[in-house]
């Protein structure tokens, strides 16, 4: 069966892809939505939303353990498993709906089902009961996003050796757990387990934790974890995963030892891949690049009228970043003004705790490029709103241009790190100056005079250090 044809065609519904939906009809594009599972994609349903849902169940745990440090007396704090996932089954279910009414709103056609391209402008739908449709439209967004990667040592069997996607479900909390993969899933799940009472063993190949950071919050992260009481390894190899009966044996060499350790549960949190398999795009020529799909600043791949974003990209992989392409796909698709986005101002943030989050360049990629860098720091020991929360952990860092002052990055790992990171992503998109965000009054006593202080800091000018 074939449907009317559409002015545009989105494969795939998660951030990236129903953002581009509800643009593309806010526009007055003829908008059809292909979604093999439910709208809203990883990020909805096994990613962003539950996984921070969870994350805010341990801090809640975590402080009201700590309520008898600010003249609360609490008698006993103690997890129940089963209510936590309950409230982040009940914030999943009323974030889906309302993008359902998003979609509805702006007469967006959801087509239930698997696509594959056929033709440039014709997509072939498998229906969950197995029925074929095949839908037409002027331009098409692919939005299939990723999966999650896996290690031929570590198989994940959904039971013992998990997936982010399976821990996701647990109905109680193992013993101990090895977490396999230090990066952002990796780090907030070994965080959220430490916490529910888990013996949490974090295992990383890179020399420290959250690679892909400024080095100076990696080896503070590792600190605080250390000190938390999570054990963590890094540099280290894994060798194998054997599973026997509901536990699993794990090996891994490290600073030329070898490691075994047993763990009722492994999380396989080792990166994600895109999914680019079997939608037809090398039937359409398609350029690839490693499995990713080569596109311009404005999501237009080499096809035209095909466009790609998010995930399947080589942008970074962020659920932001995904649906701010989603818009720029979909204007451009409907011929209106847009700019690409501004990579140089994304922000990444990680909520394990403490938090991370952090903008631009490290200090190493500003010294590779070749930029003579100077650099502001500001503990959250001396700031009083941290002092007030009991959280001192941490610190702000600033890089910036020694000879323009132009702020290339800023690096924050401590309490509400990823809502501070705000104004530093705004500062960075339009190019300030370490000295003219310092020089915006900042209300006192609130944890955004970190930031100011770290660029004051950066001028040589730090007051309150």
């Amino acid at each position: 069966m074939t449907q009317a044809r559409y002015d545009v065609a989105i494969l795939g519904g998660g951030p990236g892809g129903y953002v581009a939906a509800i643009r593309a009809g806010q526009l007055g594009l003829k908008t059809v939505l292909i979604e093999k599972e439910r709208v809203g994609g990883t990020c909805l349903h096994w990613g962003c939303i539950p996984t921070k849902a969870l994350l805010e169940t341990a801090e809640i745990l975590r402080m009201t353990r700590r309520a008898g440090e600010f003249g609360v007396r609490v008698t006993e704090a103690t997890l129940d498993l089963r209510a936590a996932q309950e409230r982040k089954e009940r914030v999943v279910k009323k974030n889906t709906m309302g993008t359902e009414s998003l979609l509805k709103k702006n007469k967006v056609t959801i087509v239930k089902g698997t696509g594959r391209l056929i033709a440039r402008d014709r997509i072939e739908v498998r229906e969950p009961a197995g029925g074929l449709t095949t839908v037409e439209a002027g331009a098409v967004i692919l939005a299939t996003g990723s999966k999650v990667g896996a290690l031929p040592m570590a198989p994940v069997d959904g039971r013992v050796v998990l997936s982010s996607d399976d821990i996701l479900g647990l109905d109680r909390v193992p013993e101990s757990l090895l977490v396999i993969g230090a990066g952002a899933v990796g780090v907030e799940f070994a965080s959220v387990y430490h916490t529910f009472g888990s013996k949490v063993v974090l295992i990383e190949y890179q020399p420290r934790l959250l690679p892909i950071e400024d080095a100076d919050l990696g080896e503070a992260l590792l600190r605080s974890f250390t000190r938390q009481g999570i054990e963590v390894h890094t540099g280290a190899n894994l060798k194998s995963v054997r599973v026997e009966a509901d536990a699993a044996w794990s090996e891994f060499e490290v600073g030329g030892e070898t490691k075994r350790v047993r763990t009722e549960r492994v999380l396989m949190a080792a990166g994600r891949k895109p999914v680019t398999d079997g939608i037809g795009l090398e039937a359409l020529g398609v350029a690839m690049e490693r499995g990713f799909v080569k596109v311009n600043g404005y999501q237009e791949t080499n096809v035209p009228g095909l466009y790609a974003i998010g995930d399947i990209t080589t942008t970074p992989a962020l659920a932001h970043v995904a649906s701010h392409e989603g818009i720029v796909a979909a204007e451009r698709v409907a011929k209106q003004p847009t700019h690409p986005v501004n990579y140089n101002a994304i922000p990444s943030c990680t909520y394990c705790h403490p938090e991370v989050a952090s903008v631009g360049m490290s200090e190493a990629q500003a010294r590779a490029a070749g930029r003579q860098v100077r650099i502001g720091k500001f503990p959250f020991t001396a700031n009083s709103k941290a002092g007030i929360l009991g959280e001192g952990d941490g610190f702000v860092k600033a890089v910036t241009d020694a000879a323009t002052g132009e702020i290339l990055g800023v690096h924050i790992i401590g309490v509400r790190a990823t809502e501070q990171i705000a104004e530093s992503v705004v500062a960075r998109h339009f190019e300030a100056s370490a000295l003219e965000l310092a020089e915006v009054v900042h209300a006192h006593p609130t944890l955004a005079e970190a930031t100011m202080e770290a660029m004051f800091g950066a001028e040589g000018r730090s007051i309150h250090i």
